[in-house]
């Protein structure tokens, strides 16, 4: 997205924020939070931290079959 259309939106949802009243601010700001964790990636720590725990409890596979099924036809 280019710089104009982020300044654009930014602007665009400062003025619907303007509109809100003050006591649904709360409210809001956990919705927001809640988008935008919704899209994000897991941290590297929070990543490796899952994949040691399905290690320990067994759930691998042989690295052979890793690419088995994504040959392009």
């Amino acid at each position: 997205m280019t710089t104009a259309h982020t300044s654009y939106y930014r602007s665009q949802v400062l003025e619907e924020l303007d509109r809100i009243p003050q006591e649904y601010l709360p409210a809001l700001a956990n919705l927001v939070r809640a988008f935008r964790e919704s899209f994000g990636l897991p941290s590297a720590e929070e990543s490796f931290r899952q994949g040691w725990q399905e290690t320990k409890r067994g759930e691998t596979r042989p690295i052979s079959e890793l690419w088995d099924g994504i040959d392009a036809e």
